[in-house]
């Protein structure tokens, strides 16, 4: 039996969506660029949405919450049905201007989620792809 495995990137619309290379195809495109940017601020350009400042911005911002009271029941119907059906890859992109802060906490909450909720059945991949283009030091 072939296990799910779920591939969840963060990136900059700047540089396009990225490409999905399972023979496959489909998959979710959700645009962050709706909520409130911290990148805005000074005290937060030089972190990006896994470092503690940029989370608690977060936990504090309404909008994001929102998004993602939106985006998770989606991702966990497709999981469901795709471990039900024994498919073998679901993509899932987070898009934002710079691919720092709004996507990158966003693919972060999903990748948690979906280990609570799924566990060991399936193998969660996450690739921020502006930080590893960019080698972002980690505060």
């Amino acid at each position: 039996m072939s296990r799910l495995t779920v591939n969840i990137t963060s990136f900059s619309y700047k540089k396009g969506i990225p490409k999905d290379d399972s023979e496959h195809g489909g998959g979710f495109v959700f645009d962050c660029r709706a909520i409130h940017n911290p990148g805005r601020y000074e005290q937060y350009k030089e972190v990006t949405g896994k470092d503690t400042p940029v989370i608690k911005f977060f936990e504090q911002e309404p909008s994001m919450a929102q998004f993602l009271e939106h985006v998770f029941p989606l991702i966990e119907m497709s999981v469901k049905t795709y471990l039900e059906r024994e498919f073998t890859h679901l993509q899932v992109n987070f898009g934002c201007t710079g691919g720092q802060h709004r996507s990158v906490y966003a693919a972060e909450q999903l990748k948690t989620h979906i280990e609570k909720l799924f566990g060991g059945r399936l193998d969660i991949y996450i690739q921020h792809i502006e930080q590893e283009q960019l080698n972002v030091p980690r505060l």
